[in-house]
């Protein structure tokens, strides 16, 4: 017996990415993309367009409704194949993700059963469905109290590492110092997964250089990249990497305060100070990101600064007032 569940699909993710136009240099002209026959140079519609597949010498051309009646009503349908755990889809077969919701009030409550059956078992559902003439491979999962789709790469869509890459060092022998070390590096930098503390800094760079530009300023250049020093000594980097893991700067902890001792046995002061607001840790921030509170802070001439410039003209008491 077959049982449908009628679902709407709304797509999951968006592009944070600037998106520019095409012009004409030295005009506000836009520049538009055409279909253009290349033997006569002339502009074709859209409803004169065909797919053609190249055989070798000749097209054999498939008009688009034919790629429509060969999948007939599995446009619109999930055919699940079955449940799988989801520790078994590796991460590489991930492609998008789409919510999934009910379409209509009247199917909340088999909507939400499917949801809960499937957080419990922790298991997703395999399925095929067609959209906009391609076949997808999909799985179903429950998240956070909703269902949501992935469309999955097909199996021989995933390419072989070893035929990719010819460098690949294979299983190296590691002594058990090395490998203990190793896993200590790996303990001094484990933290909780929080994706809100990461962001696309090169996009941040875009929008200053837009505003920049808008105000007739200019940015520098990016630092190149550091460049290779050839072969380290691989002890020796993971335990400054360790150190530096594990340092009270690094952790955000409080050094502890060297001659305590020392200042046990002096004489309180007369008046007591008034502690100042901690200086901010100029020296750790990017340029993209000391540039921007030097525009905040209308330093002029901030274009042309290096970002020692910047570190400087912005830990002045002028800068801050």
């Amino acid at each position: 017996m077959n049982k449908a569940m009628p679902v709407s699909l709304y797509t999951a993710t968006d592009s944070h990415t600037i998106h520019f136009h095409q012009l004409q240099r030295g005009t506000s002209d836009r520049i538009r993309n055409k279909r253009i026959n290349e033997r006569t140079g002339d502009e074709v519609q859209l409803d004169d367009i065909v797919k053609g597949y190249d055989a070798g010498g000749e097209y054999v051309l498939v008009e688009p409704k034919e790629l429509d009646e060969i999948a007939p009503g599995r446009s619109r349908s999930l055919d699940i194949a079955g449940f799988v755990d989801l520790a078994e889809v590796e991460p590489i077969f991930f492609d998008k993700t789409y919510y999934l919701g009910p379409r209509g009030k009247e199917f909340g409550k088999v909507y939400s059963l499917l949801e809960q059956a499937l957080a419990k078992s922790d298991k997703a559902g395999i399925a095929t469905f067609v959209m906009r003439q391609h076949e997808y491979i999909v799985a179903l999962k429950a998240e956070n109290g909703l269902l949501t789709l992935h469309t999955l790469h097909w199996a021989d869509e995933i390419r072989d590492p070893k035929q990719e890459i010819d460098s690949l060092p294979g299983r190296a022998r590691a002594s058990e110092k090395e490998l203990k070390m190793a896993e200590q590096l790996i303990g001094a930098m484990s933290m909780a997964w929080d994706p809100g503390e990461f962001h696309d800094t090169f996009q941040e760079k875009v929008a200053a250089l837009i505003e920049a530009k808008k105000a007739g300023e200019t940015v520098e250049k990016a630092e190149p990249a550091a460049k290779a020093t050839g072969v380290v000594d691989l002890m020796e980097a993971m335990r400054a990497s360790v150190e530096r893991a594990g340092s009270p700067k690094a952790g955000g902890g409080k050094a502890t305060a060297s001659g305590s001792s020392r200042a046990a046995g002096k004489k309180p002061a007369a008046k007591k100070r008034i502690r100042s607001a901690p200086k901010e840790d100029l020296a750790g921030l990017s340029k993209a990101d000391l540039y921007k509170k030097a525009a905040a802070a209308n330093l002029p001439g901030r274009s042309h600064m290096s970002r020692d410039d910047l570190v400087k003209a912005l830990a002045s008491p002028s800068s801050r007032s």
